[in-house]
C-alpha cells in the first residue's frame, strides 16, 4: 500500500482547517478478478488503485479532470467538496499512487459553506483555461468557478443549460459536463448530458450550451444503464461512462462511444458499447471519467468510483488505453 496525506479545508467562518489524514492506495493489477487478461475489446487495462482513508470527508468522488495529462487533477464530490491531487505512475507507466491530495468545501457568495447538501450536489465537471464548469443536480444548475486550489471561491456565473428545468428529474441531472473537440463542429463548446432525465420517447436529455450550434439533443437510452460522465475523444466522438444497479445483479459499468456527428441540435445521439463489466471485475459505483493523451501518444481513459461514504463500496481509480485501430 502507498500512503499519502490529504488536507481538507473548512471555509466556515471562524473554523480551523481539518487535520491532515492518511490515504492508502492499494494497486489493482487485474481488471477481471482472478485473471491476467489485459485486453477488453478496444480497451487495454493498464492498472488501478483502491483508495481508503480514515476521514469522514474522503469519498463521494463524482467527477474529475486532469489539469496536466495523467498527473495533476481537480474534482468535485457530491457532498459539496472540491478535491485536488496527483496520480503517480511507476517505471512501467502503471498508476502507483496518489500524492498531494486535498479537499476544500464549496462556498456561497458570502464565503460560507452550504448548510444543505442538496444545494451543492456536484456531479459533473469540465475544465478549460483555469475555469471549472460544474453540473449540480437537485438544485439544477451549471456554474463556473476560477480554479485556485486552497482558495476556491464562489461561483462566477451560472450558465443557461437550455434543457427546460421542468424536464430535469430531481436526482438525475447533469452528470456529464465536457468540452467538445476544439476543432470539431462545436468548436470546443460545452456539452451537458443528464443522468436519466428522459423525454417522452425515453431518450436522455442533453444539450450543446456553447459554440455555433447550440441546442438541445437527446442520447438514446440503451438498456437500464444511466449516464454518469463523459468526455470527447481525439476523433470528435463522445465517450460516455454508464452505470447500472439492481439488487439481483449488483453494480455494472459500461463505456459507450457516441458518434460525434450525432451530437447535434434535435438529434438522438447513439453509438456502440465498447466495454461492459459486472461484479466479476474490479468496479464499483463508477461515476467519474477523463480522457487524456500519454506522452507516447496513447489515448488514455481514466475512471473513478464514488463510494457514497458506505462501508460496502470503494473508491477506485482505473486506467485504460483506448486502441483506435
Amino acid at each position: 500500500m502507498i500512503s499519502v496525506l490529504v488536507l481538507a479545508n473548512s471555509r466556515d467562518a471562524g473554523s480551523a482547517p481539518l487535520d491532515q489524514i492518511t490515504v492508502s492506495a492499494r494497486p489493482i493489477t487485474q481488471f477481471r478478478i482472478g485473471r491476467d487478461q489485459k485486453q477488453f475489446g478496444p480497451l487495454e487495462f493498464v492498472g488501478g488503485l483502491e483508495m481508503t482513508a480514515n476521514s469522514r470527508h474522503f469519498g463521494a468522488l463524482s467527477a474529475f479532470r486532469f489539469t496536466s495529462p495523467g498527473s495533476d487533477f481537480v474534482g468535485v464530490a457530491d457532498t459539496g467538496f472540491w478535491f485536488f491531487g496527483t496520480v503517480v505512475h511507476d517505471a512501467d507507466q502503471r498508476p502507483a499512487g496518489i500524492e498531494n491530495f486535498r479537499m476544500e468545501q464549496m462556498v456561497d457568495a458570502t464565503g460560507q459553506t452550504f448548510a444543505r447538501k442538496w444545494e451543492v450536489d456536484a456531479e459533473g465537471l469540465a475544465v478549460k483555461d483555469g475555469i471549472a464548469t460544474v453540473g449540480f443536480e437537485r438544485n439544477h444548475r451549471v456554474a463556473q468557478f476560477d480554479i485556485e486550489s486552497g482558495t476556491m471561491g464562489a461561483a462566477l456565473r451560472n450558465l443557461d443549460f437550455l434543457v427546460p428545468a421542468n424536464e430535469l428529474r430531481q436526482n438525475r441531472g447533469f452528470e456529464t459536463v465536457t468540452h467538445a473537440h476544439p476543432h470539431g463542429q462545436h468548436e470546443g463548446g460545452l456539452v451537458v448530458v443528464s443522468e436519466k432525465s428522459l423525454d417522452k420517447q425515453g431518450n436522455i436529455f442533453a444539450a450543446i450550451i456553447e459554440g455555433p450550434n447550440k441546442g438541445v439533443f437527446t442520447v438514446k437510452r440503451n438498456g437500464n444503464f444511466d449516464i454518469t460522465d463523459g468526455a470527447f475523444l481525439p476523433n470528435g466522438d463522445l465517450l460516455l461512462l454508464e452505470r447500472s444497479f439492481n439488487m439481483a445483479e449488483g453494480v455494472r459499468m459500461r463505456l459507450r462511444r457516441i458518434y460525434g456527428e450525432s451530437v447535434a441540435k434535435g438529434t438522438v445521439a447513439d453509438g456502440p458499447v465498447l466495454l461492459e463489466a459486472d461484479m466479476g471485475f474490479q468496479i464499483d459505483n463508477m461515476e467519474a471519467m477523463d480522457v487524456w493523451a500519454r506522452a507516447d501518444g496513447a489515448v488514455m481513459v481514466s475512471l473513478m468510483s464514488d463510494d457514497n461514504h458506505s462501508i460496502l463500496q470503494r473508491n477506485l481509480y482505473l486506467e485504460f488505453i483506448l486502441h483506435e485501430d
